[in-house]
């Protein structure tokens, strides 16, 4: 039973007002001698011409204790409703104890796919921390809306075209060595891309080879396009290698070359619709005032291409090929004045459906030294985060569980969790300073913290042995077991709106608080040494704990060792 969906139900019929309205209105009060749902009556006093405490008074006077409601009272304006702690426990353990893995899930999405483009890594470039926050981001995302009954599509929209390549290719005759790109992968690619940089400080005759070199991909010299595949190909080796520790899968690399024969028909559109205009020998789409934009760059005065006409077909393309019901650009908030441009501009072009893209910006991240730059070489490589993280939870387990077996793997499965769980852990369009001390800290409100919690719960059961056929539900309404209870009981209500703001921080914080309350109850009450009634009862909720905490890790992409 969704409790605080039924008492929006009953208050609907109250006072005539509809249950989505209602539903943001019903608060959840800070005592639990204030109740367990709350509705303020101010807003009504205008329309019903009375006082909110009178308001209150009658609704009070007037609502049904059905099942699951113990009492209603009025109190300064407000209706205070009180739940039965008996019903509660009982219809929230048994909705855990029949979903299992599927608790929290729905149907909603109905199978409707939702095309989500992130991580989207560029060539030839290192993997590095600044990465990780569209890449997990991404990642929750995508478990989130299959969770609910979405189609998910995972795209990472590679960046594989530009001058960059050309100076690649340029710095690789020059100074490269196939063995040791072969051996050292992108960080050797980098060395030898940040050395182009440097000598074009002294020599700028190099950026005219590397435009030149360029031009020699763009006209399918076999040679150069050789070398430009062989560049992708060290660099999808590498990355594989970060997906694989984080879990993901992607079901499109379709990068930018992908969609190199379809700009055309970008251009085509455009002029045919009047909106392409000549400005100073480049095309531009112009907006209308009241956007306050600047125009739109479509195609440059020497006939190249730009990111948005690519992003244009891309759009086309996806909308064409996957009938998307939403298209999310998992982006950096530096993006946001590109991505207005792009939606504006598809939906000036006629397609309704410009409404159904979005841009789900998030921080930057930066790092301790300063802003990262690929160029100069400043860059903290995932890979090389991902080893330290691990071999400091390794320390940790050699410390406290030195007998526990596979450790190694959960020593990475700690480590990770506690990376992606910093990412999460804040409001995603928060900037992210990268901190070793923070990243390595597993104490208080961390993914490893709530891994532990997880792995307690899964001691506690097998000790037990067996769980429970019979419960008494009655045994659960001491204050420990209730406030656990319902934070599990409003863990679906969570998911429902993490995907609903695109928000995966919803999700963690209700494994954090939910893994707080478990580990409060866990050493104030009893459990298997209490009285056989009593010890059912709280092993059964041990299990709902264990299995909320399980699902809520799982769509933030955290592993949940049993052992710890």
């Amino acid at each position: 039973m969704n409790f605080k969906r039924n008492t929006a139900e009953l208050l609907s019929a109250l006072t005539g007002i509809d249950v989505p309205t209602l539903l943001p209105l019903i608060e959840v009060p800070p005592k639990r001698d204030m109740g367990d749902f709350a509705f303020p009556c101010f807003s009504l006093a205008k329309t019903l011409r009375k006082a909110p405490p009178v308001i209150a008074q009658d609704i009070a006077g007037r609502f049904p204790l059905q099942d699951g409601i113990a009492r209603v009272e009025a109190v300064s304006g407000y209706v205070n409703v009180f739940l039965d702690a008996e019903a509660v426990a009982r219809e929230t353990l048994r909705s855990v104890a029949s979903a299992g893995s599927r608790y929290g899930a729905s149907d909603e999405g109905q199978g409707r796919v939702v095309c989500m483009d992130y991580s989207s890594i560029n060539i030839a470039k290192p993997f590095h921390i600044g990465h990780l926050s569209s890449t997990v981001i991404g990642h929750s995302l995508y478990r989130i809306y299959g969770f609910l009954g979405y189609k998910p599509i995972g795209i990472n929209h590679l960046g594989d075209w530009g001058t960059q390549f050309g100076k690649l290719i340029v710095a690789f005759q020059r100074w490269g060595d196939k063995d040791a790109i072969e051996a050292g992968g992108i960080k050797e690619l980098l060395t030898i891309y940040v050395r182009f940089h440097d000598e074009a400080e002294k020599d700028d005759a190099l950026n005219d080879e590397a435009r030149a070199a360029f031009k020699r991909i763009e006209d399918g010299d076999p040679e150069a396009l050789t070398l430009f595949q062989w560049f992708k190909d060290i660099t999808l080796r590498d990355v594989g290698k970060i997906y694989d520790v984080l879990g993901i899968v992607f079901d499109s690399y379709a990068g930018e070359s992908f969609y190199n024969d379809k700009m055309d028909r970008v251009v085509d559109e455009l002029e045919k619709s009047g909106l392409l205009v000549l400005d100073q020998g480049a095309w531009v789409v112009n907006f209308p005032e009241k956007d306050h934009m600047p125009p739109c760059l479509v195609r440059k005065a020497d006939g190249a291409s730009l990111y948005i006409t690519r992003d244009i077909a891309a759009a086309l393309y996806r909308k064409e090929h996957y009938d998307f019901y939403k298209s999310l650009y998992i982006v950096a908030y530096q993006q946001n004045l590109h991505f207005k441009q792009l939606f504006r501009v598809v939906g000036m072009m006629g397609y309704d459906w410009a409404k159904d893209m979005e841009h789900v910006a998030f921080g930057m991240v930066s790092i301790e030294e300063g802003t990262l730059s690929t160029r100069s070489g400043r860059v903290l490589f995932l890979q090389d985060v991902f080893e330290k993280a691990t071999e400091k939870a390794l320390e940790l387990i050699e410390e406290k569980s030195p007998d526990l077996e596979n450790k190694r793997e959960v020593a990475a499965q700690i480590g990770v969790g506690a990376l992606v769980y910093g990412t999460l852990s804040a409001s995603r369009i928060k900037d992210i300073n990268f901190s070793w001390d923070r990243t390595l800290n597993f104490e208080g409100e961390t993914g490893p913290y709530c891994q532990y919690t997880h792995a307690r719960a899964c001691s506690v059961l097998r000790k037990a042995e067996t769980l429970p056929a019979e419960v008494d539900y009655a045994e659960l309404s001491d204050d420990y077991a209730q406030a656990l209870i319902k934070l599990i009981a409003a863990f679906p209500e969570a998911v429902q709106r993490a995907c609903a703001e695109n928000e995966p921080f919803v999700v963690t914080r209700a494994v954090t608080e939910i893994a707080q309350a478990y580990n409060k109850f866990y050493f104030e009450q009893r459990i298997l040494d209490a009285p056989p009634s009593t010890r059912a009862a709280r092993l059964a909720l041990t299990d709902a704990a264990r299995q909320t905490i399980a699902n809520g890790l799982y769509l933030i992409g955290i592993a949940a060792p049993e052992r710890m």
